[in-house]
C-alpha cells in the first residue's frame, strides 16, 4: 500500500505527517511524505521556529513524484493542517493527477479547522476552502464535531443531530465520514465517541475519557482509519481498528504524563491493540 500523506511536519513532538507516517509506516504502508511546514514544535506551545512552505513546493514535490512513474501505484492522497488556502489547491491538484492515474486511489481530507473551546484556529480562508473546495473532492473526511458543525451550520448536540450533519456532508462529496472527539446528550460522562458512516449505515463507538490534553492525536486517527478503510473496504471495521489504537496510544501518553503523544513508544497498539474496543451500529 502506497500513500501520499501532505501535512505539516514537526522537529519536536509528534503532530501532522510527524503524527501519521510512522503509525502507517508500522502497519506496513509506504508513505511518501510532503510537508506544508517545517515548525520546531507545534503551536500549541505558544512559540516556535520554522517557516510555512509555498503551494509551488508542494506542487514541485509531487512532479518530481509522478517523474517517477509512481502515482498510479499511489492508493490514497491523505491532507491534513494547511498552512494557507493556496497549499489546499495544491493538494486539490495532487489528488487529481493520483486519480488521473489510478481511478481507484482514494482521498481523505482531514479538514482541521478548530475544536470545541478553542474556536477556528487556522488561517483565513481556510475554513472556507475546506468546506467549498475539499469536502467536494473528498471521498473521506475526518471533522471533529466543531468541524462538523461549522462544515454544516447544523447544530451538534445528540446522536440524531450528529447523524443528520453526516449525512449532509455525505451529501456534498465524501461517501465515508469519520467523526471525532464526539460528546452529544447520549454519551456517558466518563466517556467519548467516534461516529462512523458509509453506505447508509452508521456505527459509533466510545472509549472511557483519559485526563490529558495533546496535540497530534487526530492526525493519527485519520490515518489509521484511512489505513483500516483501505484494508478492510468497511467503515465500521477501520473504526473499531482505529479507535482501538488511539486509545492504547492516549492510554499509555495519560501513564507518563507526557505533553506529546508516545508514538514511538507506543507503537505496539498500532499492530495489536492492548485493548480492544467494538463499534455497534446506531
Amino acid at each position: 500500500m502506497n500513500i501520499l500523506s501532505i501535512q505539516s511536519w514537526v522537529a519536536y513532538g509528534h503532530v501532522g505527517n510527524a503524527s501519521a507516517v510512522f503509525p502507517l509506516q508500522r502497519l506496513g504502508a509506504e508513505v511518501w511524505a510532503v510537508n506544508t511546514v517545517q515548525f520546531s514544535n507545534h503551536t500549541g506551545y505558544g512559540s516556535w521556529r520554522g517557516q510555512v512552505f509555498g503551494a509551488e513546493l508542494v506542487r514541485d514535490l509531487v512532479q518530481g513524484i509522478e517523474d517517477r512513474g509512481a502515482l498510479p501505484r499511489c492508493d490514497a492522497v491523505l491532507s491534513g493542517y494547511m498552512g494557507d488556502a493556496a497549499i489546499g489547491e495544491a493538494i486539490l491538484d495532487t489528488v487529481a493527477r493520483v486519480k488521473a492515474a489510478n481511478p481507484a486511489a482514494l482521498y481523505c481530507c482531514d479538514p482541521v479547522i478548530g475544536d470545541v473551546g478553542r474556536g477556528v484556529f487556522v488561517r483565513p480562508g481556510i475554513p472556507e476552502f475546506m468546506r467549498d473546495r475539499a469536502l467536494p473532492a473528498a471521498d473521506i473526511l475526518t471533522p471533529n464535531q466543531f468541524e462538523l458543525e461549522w462544515l454544516t451550520g447544523q447544530p451538534v448536540t445528540t446522536l440524531a443531530e450528529a447523524k443528520a450533519a453526516v449525512a449532509a456532508l455525505q451529501a456534498k462529496g465524501p461517501r465515508c465520514v469519520l467523526v471525532t472527539s464526539l460528546k452529544v446528550a447520549e454519551t456517558p460522562e466518563d466517556q467519548i465517541e467516534m461516529l462512523a458512516a458509509e453506505g447508509g449505515g452508521f456505527s459509533r463507538i466510545r472509549t472511557p475519557m483519559l485526563p490529558l490534553s495533546v496535540n497530534g492525536a487526530g492526525d493519527a486517527i485519520a490515518a489509521l482509519f484511512l489505513f483500516h478503510r483501505l484494508t478492510s473496504g468497511s467503515a465500521q471495521a477501520a473504526l473499531g481498528a482505529a479507535a482501538s489504537s488511539v486509545y492504547g496510544l492516549l492510554r499509555r501518553t495519560s501513564e507518563a504524563a507526557s505533553r506529546e503523544i508516545l508514538t514511538v513508544a507506543a507503537q505496539e497498539e498500532f499492530v495489536a491493540p492492548s485493548r480492544v474496543f467494538l463499534p455497534e451500529a446506531c
